[in-house]
Parts: C-alpha cells; structure tokens; sequence
C-alpha cells in the first residue's frame, strides 16, 4: 500500500470512530477500534481503505433509509399525503411533503451549474492552507477569511464547504505570522516558536503529499484529510493568542494549562511542544541550582536579582516572582530551588568559599545527570526535585558548616548575651560603677574615646577577659543621638560589630532590636545600682544609731520614724526591682536562650538559623515589655523608674543629712574645748547657733523629707498598682509569671 492509501484508510477509521462516539455510542466505538485493529493486522486483504470507505456510505445510507422511513410513518400517522395525481396506467401515486422539499435543498445544494471544476476548487483550498490564495479563492478582510470570489458562479453548498476547508488556511497563517514575528525574541518564545515551526513542518509535508494526489482529492475527501491537521492548528492558534503578551515562566505555565486533555493526539502534541518550551527554563534551573548563575537576560526566569549590599544579600538580593512561576513548578519546589542558588551565591561572594562545586556535581552524579548537561525536560518534575533536595542538601549542610567553625556564629551569639544583654554579671557591675561619674554629665561634654578606655578596663577588671578575643575586639561604644538636656544615661550604648558573613543574620533591624534590649537593660541595671548604693549609705547610720540618745527626744523621735519610713518604703522597691531583674534574667533571657540554642544546633539552612534567631529576639522583645502590645505597661513601668530614682535621691539626703546631723552635733559639744574654736566658727555657720539651733535646722529637714517619702510612697504605691493590674491582660503567658513573682501574697491585689 502506498503512504497515501494508509493514510486515507487511517482518517475513514478515525472518521467512523468520531461517528460512533457524537452518536453516543461509545460501546460500539470501542468495539470497532478492536475490529479495525484486527483487520489493520491482515496482509491478505487488498485495498483496505476502498473497503472501509464502502462500509461507512452503507451504514450513512442505511441510517438514511431508517429515517427517512421514520418520517414517512410520522407524515402517514399524521394525515400530510397530498394526491399528486393520476398517471403510469391510472395508478394513484402519492407524493410527500417532506420529500419534496429534500429534493429542492438537495438540488441547491449541488446545483450543476459552475464556472470552477471541483479540482480547480481543491487546488485553492490547497493554496489557502499552504498560506497563499487561490485563482478562484481569496482572503476577505471584511469577512477575516477566505471566501470563493464573488465574480465566480458556484454552489451554495460548495461555496459554503470550501469556506469550512480554508478555516485551516486561516489558522495557519495566524500561527506562521506569530512565528515569524517572535522566533528571535526571548528564550521561552523562542523555544515555542520551534516547538511550533516543527509542527508546521509536519503540516507542510500533508500538504505536499495531498497536492501530489490531487486528482484523487474531492472537497469531501479533503475535510477527512483535514480533521487531523485542524484540530492541531484550532489548538495552535489558541495558544497563538493566549501567548501573545507572556513571557519566560509565564508563558511556559499558560500552554501547560491546556496540556490535560483527555484527546491522545491533542495530549501528545502538547506533551511534544511543552518539552520544547520548557527546555530554557530547566537550563536556567539547573544553572542556578548546580552554578549558582543566574542566566537571565530578559527576566524570564522566576528567580530575579537585585543590586543589594552584601550583608542583605540573602534576603534581599534574590526573591522569587511568582507570576514567572510555571504551574508544573510548586511553590515549595520553587523555594527550595532560590535557596540552593542563594546558598552557592552566599558561599561565593560572602564567605569566600569555592568548595561547593564538588558538591554539586555530586548531587548531578545522585540522579544520573552531570552539571554541564541536565538532560531533564517536561514531565520530570519528580527528577528535578530529586536533583534540587540532592544539591540544596549537600549545599546547606556545607554552608552551616562554615557558619559555625570558620566564622563561629555561636560564639558571637554568646558574646551578644553576655554584653549587650549583659549576662556578665562582674562586668556590668564594675562598668557601672566607673562609667556612673561620666554618664552624670551633659551628653555634649563626654568623649567616646574615654568611654572606650573604661570600657577596656571593665574588660580587664573582670572575668570578661577570658572570652574570645575576636568577640571582645568586636564590642565597641556607641553614643546614640542626644538632644539639650540629655545626659551620658540617656546616650550611652554598647554595640557589636559582627561583620560579613554573619552581619546577615545581625542585620541593621536586628542590631537596633539588641539596642532596645540592652538600653532597657541598662537601665533597669541603673536602678537596682542606685537602689544598692541607698542601702550602702543607709547601712552605716542605721549601726551608728545610738549616737541618737543624746538627742533630743522629738528630735530622736523623728529621725527614728523617718528612717523608718525610708526603710520600709526601700524595702518595697527592692523587692520590685529584685524580682523584676530575677524575672528578665532567668524566665526572659536564659529560657529563650535554651530553647534557641536547641532550635540553632537543628537548624539545616541558613534560612532555619535566621528564623530560629529572629524567634530568639521577637520573644525576648516581647518578654521584656518591649513590645507594641505591651506599650501602656512599658510606660507603667518607666514611670516606676523614675520614682525609685527620685526616691534614691530623697534618700540619699536623708541618711546623708542624718550624718552629716550627728557629725555636726559631735562637733559643737566640743568646740569649747578646741584651741581651733575661731577657725572652725568662721568656717561652719551651724557651730556659732548652738545646740537648740542645730535641732531646730533638724526638725526641718526632716520634715521636709518625711513630706517627700510620703508623696513618694504614695505615687509609688498607685503606679505600682496599676502595673500588676495591667499583668493578667498582656497576651503572653510569661508576663502572668511575673505577677506572681511581684504578688504572691496577692497584697497589691486585694488592697487595688
């Protein structure tokens, strides 16, 4: 048989399958398929497609029959049987409505009368699908198609099928001008231009083989050689329009939504052509994810760049543009595929690092592929993923790797808890005490350099010496922004340089969240410092206190009642300062370090470390009051500062004035009995009024300080109050601890 007469036998069969299945029988479709399959496998039977054409007009005209046979019974049944008269010997024939008007549209149908032969016609249409027009055939722009010319005399019905066999002359000039017009643009684009060219190559040759047999062709002939070659150009021309304003990733996920379709041969047209335009896209994949490279001239890829510093390279140089993202990609694929090229890039540029390479072509040698060719198209989504989990695998384990023993992430992250969350106790306690004179002063008038020096001392002083000298080489003084009237207090911080590659997880935020930390910290330091220094102060009066029963006894009275009240009102503070440090130590500070540092040692990419580590500082923020839910509660809590500085000034008076009382009166008991009487009365006007007038001065003075201690004991009281009544509202449960820590006999609670 010739290659003609196996394709013409092929198209009869899909014809009467088609048949069979608009008709709804889909057993009968089936059961054919079988039949045919048997009949196509015998060699003995000649001219099989001459007999499978006999077959099909049969059963056209035995359905014919059966309903024209249906109707006359209707026509019968219902009275339309009109007498056409006598004739043939006086034999009564009846003719049939229905009948006449079959035979009338039969006869304008094909109405012998034409000007064109049916070959001439089918040259055309053969002309129109190879893209050119006809004699008698041309494209009418008021139409959008091809018609027969008006000037030529032909059948209705032909001039109608002839319309219907150009639909594919049409469509084919729509692809082959998109073709044309985009076969040099982008990658994708170009990769569906082939893709569609090597279709069109397939067309051109049915074309060629039909031109060659073009005395054998009918019109009718030709529309079941057309169904084939249509429905791949119907589907062409879709894609055509769909495509026309996409690119890269986009477009390879638009022809991929029409890929499921239950159709074998539109399936695996479209199985052919996504291969093709997928194939950039899984060079530009395998590229970054074995490379690290990014090859992406017009943006077509889902990954994108940006010119970015080095320290935020990783969040912020690479991102994913999801509307280049394929939908055969997923979105967890496509993120684990940034990461691996992220990583290689991290390790290149920040850490100075080319080990990778044998790495990633151990992960190419995993799946059977190599770096330089990848071998992967449409349809292997599970191998790409193996190759991505092999490479993103081998490639994070290295990077964390270097994280950890070549720049020692851990090791900084103990040297930030231990000095700007000021873990080391010795050393915050002695830079305390020598910095407190400088700080006193303006911000304007204190030099950083001097703070710097006492900060290396307080290194020095204590056990801070022993750590890392990389990590106390880092630790730096940093003067914040000052305003008129600020003083050294309000601008004094400590600050920590990590430097690249680990400025990327202590990035510019984070740094500035360890800012507020350590300020809140500081200050919370300051407070428990000055409230110690009362006591020191309070201590050497209270042991000298029988220095007072040579006083007058209202005198007497009322420095025992003061100090008395100064006593109890300290022994308050203390106990709020005391459990608030205990509770930002221990329940805020040390529980999140553990539970960070567990979450740091399973940490897998540097993704998981970031997380883990922002985790860490989000919640110690939240712990510490710091953050936006906890605002009113913070500034509950700064106003309770500052009336425990108050009150550490009021009694640092006090027991100063007590002393400097006692020391004065020694003084003026004896003064008669000193040869340097004159001296000491030129010099100490409180000599010269004697004994009644230094107990009167007294008594003043203590009872201006006894008025303060009850104002500040009692604003003290109702700030207090209302900050443990705030507790039970804020959302984390910690913030509940440190109530009971502060109310545990519940005496702020039933006293409120």
């Amino acid at each position: 048989m010739t290659p003609s007469n196996i394709s013409e036998e092929s198209s009869i069969s899909n014809s009467i399958k088609t048949h069979l299945a608009k008709q709804a029988k889909l057993s009968d479709a089936l059961a054919f398929a079988d039949l045919y399959a048997n009949f196509a496998s015998e060699t003995s039977i000649k001219n099989k497609h001459s007999l499978l054409y006999l077959l099909k007009l049969i059963s056209e005209n035995r359905t014919a029959n059966a309903t024209f046979g249906t109707t006359n019974a209707s026509n019968v049944a219902n009275g339309k049987m009109v007498l056409g008269g006598l004739r043939n010997g006086g034999v009564l024939r009846v003719s049939r409505e229905g009948d006449c008007k079959r035979e009338k549209a039969f006869r304008e149908l094909v109405n012998e009368e034409s000007d064109v032969t049916e070959e001439c016609l089918v040259s055309d249409v053969l002309c129109v699908c190879e893209g050119r027009d006809g004699k008698y055939v041309k494209f009418d722009d008021n139409v959008d198609g091809y018609v027969v010319v008006d000037g030529v005399k032909v059948a209705r019905g032909v001039r109608v099928m002839v319309r219907k066999l150009c639909e594919l002359g049409w469509l084919f000039r729509k692809v082959n001008e998109y073709v044309l017009e985009n076969g040099e643009k982008f990658a994708v684009a170009k990769a569906f231009c082939v893709g569609m060219e090597d279709e069109l190559l397939e067309y051109g040759k049915l074309m060629r083989v039909l031109r060659s047999q073009m005395k054998c062709l009918t019109l009718r002939r030709l529309g079941v050689w057309f169904v084939e070659p249509m429905v791949k150009m119907r589907r062409m021309a879709v894609l055509v329009d769909v495509c026309k304003d996409l690119k890269g990733g986009a477009m390879a996920g638009a022809i991929h939504m029409y890929a499921q379709h239950g159709d074998p041969l539109l399936r695996d047209f479209m199985k052919r052509l996504l291969h093709k335009v997928s194939s950039p896209l899984f060079e530009m994949v395998r590229g970054w994810v074995l490379e690290g490279e990014l090859r992406d001239l017009h943006s077509e890829f889902f990954v994108s760049e940006q010119s970015v510093k080095a320290e935020c390279m990783w969040t912020e140089g690479y991102q994913i543009n999801y509307v280049m993202l394929p939908s055969f990609i997923s979105k967890s694929l496509a993120n684990k595929i940034l990461r691996t090229g992220k990583s290689i890039n991290f390790l290149r540029v920040c850490c100075e690092d080319d080990s990778w390479a044998s790495l990633a072509t151990e992960a190419a040698a995993s799946v059977g592929t190599t770096p330089s060719r990848f071998g992967l198209g449409y349809g292997e989504t599970n191998v790409l993923e193996s190759l991505v989990t092999e490479a993103s695998k081998r490639i994070d384990k290295h990077l964390m790797h270097a994280i950890f023993t070549n720049y020692k992430f851990k090791e900084h992250c103990v040297a930030i808890k231990r000095f700007l969350l000021l873990g080391q106790g010795d050393f915050v306690k002695y830079l305390m005490e020598i910095v407190e004179p400088v700080l006193s002063e303006p911000a304007k008038t204190i030099s950083k350099i001097h703070l710097a020096g006492l900060l290396e001392k307080a290194i020095l002083s204590s056990s801070a010496q022993h750590n890392d000298s990389d990590s106390l080489h880092r630790l730096k003084v940093k003067m914040m922004p000052h305003k008129a009237g600020d003083t050294g207090w309000d601008v004094f911080s400590l600050d920590y340089h990590a430097g690249v590659p680990l400025n990327t997880v202590f990035s510019e935020p984070v740094m500035g969240n360890y800012f507020r930390i350590f300020n809140f910290l500081w200050r919370l330091r300051r407070v428990e410092h000055a409230v110690l220094g009362v006591w020191k102060t309070m201590k050497p009066n209270l042991i000298t206190s029988h220095f007072y029963s040579k006083l007058p006894k209202a005198v007497r009275l009322q420095i025992v009642l003061t100090s008395r009240r100064c006593q109890v009102l300290w022994d308050e503070i203390n106990h709020f300062v005391i459990n608030l440090q205990s509770y930002i130590m221990l329940e805020v500070l040390e529980v999140t370090w553990c539970k960070f540092n567990n979450e740091m040692e399973a940490a897998k990419d540097l993704d998981d470390l970031i997380a883990a580590h922002d985790k860490y500082l989000t919640s110690i923020v939240e712990k510490s009051l710091l953050g936006e839910s906890s605002e009113a509660l913070y500034k509950t809590l700064l106003m309770l500062f500052d009336v425990i500085s108050r009150f550490t000034n009021v009694a640092t008076r006090l027991f100063e004035g007590i002393y400097e009382f006692r020391t004065r009166s020694t003084k003026s008991k004896t003064k008669e009995g000193k040869s340097s009487k004159s001296k000491v009365s030129e010099t100490d006007p409180w000599l010269n009024e004697g004994r009644k007038a230094i107990t009167q001065r007294a008594g003043e003075f203590l009872n201006n300080v006894g008025q303060d201690l009850d104002a500040l004991s009692k604003e003290y009281a109702s700030i207090l109050k209302g900050f443990i009544s705030q507790l039970p509202n804020q959302q984390h449960i910690d913030l509940k601890f440190l109530m009971f820590r502060l109310d545990f006999t519940h005496f702020y609670s039933l006293t409120a």
